[in-house]
């Protein structure tokens, strides 16, 4: 067992949107990205998916125009099946709670897409 610190984990990330495995507990991962501009419409069809933020300002966009903006220590939960697209217009620092067999971008492949390969380097 061991300790984490986030900020510590956050200064090993080089490239937005690339979230990177910090932890498991039972069958999710809990992983750090730092992101900016934005993600892609996607779902994730058997899944939750929490977004934290640790540092900046997030704002999730859902389909049908609804929004929800994250500031400093608060979370958003995106429910199984829910298109949503994440979007930061500076710098903002995640952390992620995905069980771990949440694909990065669902079923949407982009040039941002991570594999979950990536995500454990």
């Amino acid at each position: 067992m061991k300790s984490i610190n986030l900020n510590t984990a956050f200064d090993g990330i080089a490239e937005y949107w690339a979230p990177k495995v910090v932890g498991r507990v039972n069958d999710q991962y809990v992983k750090v990205a730092k992101v900016r501009g934005e993600l892609v419409w996607h779902k994730h069809d058997d899944e939750d998916e929490l977004f934290q933020v640790v540092r900046g300002q997030l704002r999730i966009q859902f389909e049908g125009g609804a929004e929800t903006i994250l500031n400093p220590g608060e979370f958003c939960v995106v429910p199984k099946g829910v298109m949503h697209n994440p979007v930061a217009a500076d710098e903002c620092w995640i952390v992620l709670i995905e069980t771990v067999t949440t694909r990065h971008t669902g079923d949407v492949v982009s040039p941002l897409t991570k594999s979950i390969e990536q995500q454990l380097g």
